[in-house]
């Protein structure tokens, strides 16, 4: 069970890594190697920031003169996105510790915690879209938000599908 969650903690990492890149790392990963996870996450991040580029400049159609305006931009944006995965990360690392004996207190925590990360990141998305509807156009500031949450979507289906379903303890069954 370990493995399954390890599994969503690097896709929720390596976003669009290819799937059996992903098995594969998990694969080579024993119970000792886990305390490298941090290490196996940045080196994800990098690989799959660089296939996020290439669809993200794909699907805006950028000329010159607007590519030099989005990039900048859009660099700021993944990193400060970076650093709330981060957290996030934290979070689901948190859950895993706990989510076979979970209580109310840590159960509440976690909810709570997710529902703010989920705000933060709304805001971040908000902060972004209005810096690119001033600095190019609403309609290329709404094209870049459309792309970005078909992705966000599909890291978040792909996270929640690999993590499991929380068990009580016994302390908090009634």
């Amino acid at each position: 069970m370990r493995r399954a969650i390890l599994f969503g903690v690097l896709i929720l990492a390596g976003t669009l890594m290819p799937l059996g890149a992903l098995a594969q790392v998990l694969e080579s990963k024993s119970e000792t190697q886990e305390q490298n996870l941090s290490a196996d996450i940045a080196l994800l991040r990098s690989d799959v920031r660089a296939d996020k580029t290439k669809i993200m400049a794909a699907m805006m159609q950028l000329d010159d003169k607007d590519a030099a305006v989005f990039w900048p931009i859009y660099r700021d944006y993944e990193s400060d996105l970076a650093k709330l995965y981060d957290e996030r990360v934290a979070g689901i690392l948190d859950y895993t510790d706990h989510y076979l004996q979970m209580t109310d207190v840590k159960a509440d925590d976690l909810a709570t915690r997710a529902l703010q990360w989920e705000d933060q990141r709304t805001d971040l998305k908000k902060k972004y879209y209005g810096r690119f509807k001033t600095a190019l156009s609403p309609i290329k500031a709404a094209r870049f938000l459309q792309v970005e949450n078909q992705l966000l979507m599909l890291v978040d289906l792909q996270v929640a599908s690999s993590l499991p379903i929380i068990e009580a303890s016994e302390t908090s069954k009634k």
